[in-house]
């Protein structure tokens, strides 16, 4: 009977918590990174972030756009007195994907927004903590 109250109360206790976090869905913490590949962010002496566990937005993770041009180019000078790279304009447009390089870095600090009780957390951008 003994192990069955056990049981019961660790059930109590359970809910317990998960009723505490689920009256704070969301909190700010601050963060280091301290390891690029794979992504490891410290958040305090007791607990490291790994990668299944971060949601990363764009401010912080490389990613590719695409880009649509439509200009001409300004006349550029010669300079080595070769025909071939004499004063020209020429127009240009078309569509380009571009690589937007913002990935986290070892050390830099980040913003970090606790979610799903604790259980995941997005890292919202870099920032500068006061020592």
């Amino acid at each position: 009977m003994s192990a069955d109250i056990n049981a019961f109360l660790g059930n109590v206790k359970r809910a317990a918590v998960e009723a505490v976090a689920a009256g704070k869905p969301m909190s700010l913490i601050f963060g280091k990174v301290t390891s690029v590949s794979p992504l490891i962010v410290r958040v305090d002496q007791k607990l490291e972030l790994i990668e299944p566990q971060l949601i990363l937005t764009n401010a912080v993770r490389d990613y590719t756009v695409s880009m649509t041009v439509d200009q001409e180019t300004e006349a550029a000078s010669g300079g080595s007195g070769d025909a071939a790279f004499a004063s020209h304009k020429h127009r240009y447009k078309g569509t380009k994907s571009y690589i937007v390089h913002l990935g986290l870095k070892l050390g830099e600090q980040v913003l970090l927004l606790r979610v799903d009780g604790g259980q995941k957390f997005i890292i919202l951008d870099r920032v500068e903590v006061p020592s």
